[in-house]
């Protein structure tokens, strides 16, 4: 089957104002200090990896963390995997449905090859609710490593899950979706992991933000002009919403409070992470 080119929807460089033309004002949302506390969880739940943020629900964060790390080295590590698998079902991809698919992974710096080489981890990072997005993609991934004939032992000691969840209270009876996936067992414990928020800020996650690009679903994948820009106002507000964040991750406050979160995670104790802490804490901010 004929390679196939990448897909991947518009969404301009907000590092680039000219990309952006004339925007609303500060539109952050009011969950912007359950946002940033998640942001620092993510970080220091991050092993050092490098984040892949996947599909359109985390975008808030990575717009967030774009501002945070601006003018440190991991803003190198922040990426979008901009994908959704939702709308399969129990039903497998078509044979052109996955070749769409790794050329869109490959795109993004994801290959079996790839992988087993890494140096860091590879994070995924998703809004979860019973962890199906996360499921097809490993068992797509799986898949692929196996037809490559590249070692899964090596590879699985650097691929991670990090899912946000709603925070629920804890107990011998709460539900954990990785507990009810068969494939995590492929994984070292460690590898699969959460951080919880609250209802509301997830509920805005996955409900209430603005979206720059269209769903980004299976029956869309084909489609050409599922990759261009948005004209209506939906994204514009979107548009205007992101670059306040990145704006809000730069200030001495944002940062102050990623520091705080930082050091209150049992991964402070790692060294890469003390490090960057101290890079947060002397950097200053914008204001």
């Amino acid at each position: 089957m004929a390679d196939k080119e990448p897909r991947r929807p518009f969404r301009g460089d907000l590092s680039r104002d000219e990309q952006l033309g004339t925007l609303p004002g500060d539109t952050r949302p009011e969950e912007v200090p359950e946002l940033t506390e998640c942001a620092a969880k993510v970080l220091a739940r991050s092993a050092d990896g490098d984040l892949f943020f996947v599909g359109r629900y985390p975008d808030r964060l990575h717009d967030l963390l774009s501002g945070v790390l601006a003018d440190t080295p991991h803003l190198s590590r922040l990426h979008r995997l901009p994908l959704s698998l939702h709308g399969t079902g129990g039903r497998d991809l078509t044979p052109d449905e996955r070749v769409q698919l790794r050329a869109d992974l490959t795109a993004s710096g994801i290959t079996p090859a790839g992988m087993a080489a890494r140096e860091r981890p590879l994070v995924l990072v998703d809004l979860v609710h019973d962890g199906t997005t996360f499921g097809h993609l490993h068992r797509e991934l799986r898949a692929w490593i196996d037809e490559e004939r590249v070692a899964w032992n090596v590879i699985r000691r650097g691929l991670r899950y990090l899912g946000i969840t709603v925070r629920r209270h804890t107990g011998p009876h709460t539900r954990r979706w990785q507990q009810h996936a068969e494939w995590t067992r492929e994984l070292p414990a460690s590898s699969v992991g959460n951080v919880s928020v609250p209802g509301p800020l997830w509920r805005y996650l996955g409900d209430c933000q603005g979206t720059i690009e269209p769903p980004f679903r299976r029956a869309r994948r084909a489609d050409p002009c599922a990759a261009a820009p948005r004209h209506d106002d939906r994204p514009r507000e979107a548009l205007g919403e992101a670059p306040s964040l990145r704006d809000h991750g730069l200030t001495r406050g944002a940062r102050a409070q990623v520091h705080r979160a930082l050091t209150a995670e049992p991964a402070f104790r790692d060294p890469w992470l003390r490090t960057l802490a101290h890079t947060l804490r002397s950097s200053g901010g914008s204001r």
